[in-house]
């Protein structure tokens, strides 16, 4: 038997011979055998021997596994765009002039819901395929994809100044009503979710 259960029993076994009043007496097995009785004799006896409390585990405060949160660290470009790296992918990497497939979710920077090219109802994808040039597609955007692997995630903040300066770059919906909302989020800072799935 090592020492603290030595000291358990102990403990224990001075606690039969407590008498906590003139009327009662506390038998340890009730503290173990799940009968109830009276809190204030419980706290009387268990501040006659704070050793108890030392002894056995079961008396103190339960210990939680407790595990570090993990960091997200965000990378803020020069453009003002922050990128933040979700998952880190093991494909080729995309460089600039590539041509690259990927699927994006554009939100405003309050979360609201914008665009997206993974249907929200049936899971269903319709990648987009643009290249990393140029009055091609936003530049923001741009700054984000090139570094990336295939298999890849990121988040960003894209401000106004490397988003949607004209109509003409893209990704942009072609529906008319998705394409209508997204430009008129166009002078203000959006938030993109994007995997890359493909660089050709």
């Amino acid at each position: 038997m090592n020492g603290c259960s030595c000291s358990f029993h102990k403990a224990i076994c001075m606690a039969d011979e407590v008498s906590i009043s003139k009327h009662h007496m506390v038998n340890h097995l009730d503290i173990f055998s799940g009968k109830r009785f009276p809190r204030r004799l419980f706290s009387q006896f268990i501040g006659s021997y704070p050793i108890l409390l030392y002894a056995n585990p079961s008396f103190s405060a339960p210990m939680m596994d407790v595990q570090e949160p993990e960091i997200v660290r965000t990378l803020k470009l020069d453009s003002g765009v922050r990128i933040q790296e979700v998952l880190e992918g093991d494909g080729a990497e995309a460089h600039e002039g590539d041509l690259v497939e990927f699927n994006y979710v554009c939100r405003r920077s309050n979360g609201y819901f914008v665009h997206s090219t993974v249907d929200q109802f049936s899971g269903e994808s319709t990648p987009v395929i643009l290249p990393l040039k140029e009055n091609q597609i936003i530049e923001g955007l741009k700054e984000v994809l090139v570094g990336m692997r295939v298999g890849g995630k990121r988040r960003a903040l894209i401000p106004p100044s490397v988003g949607y300066i004209n109509e003409n770059l893209n990704p942009i919906p072609e529906e008319f009503g998705p394409r209508r909302s997204l430009l008129s989020h166009r002078n203000e800072p959006l938030i993109f979710e994007v995997q890359l799935l493909k660089v050709q």
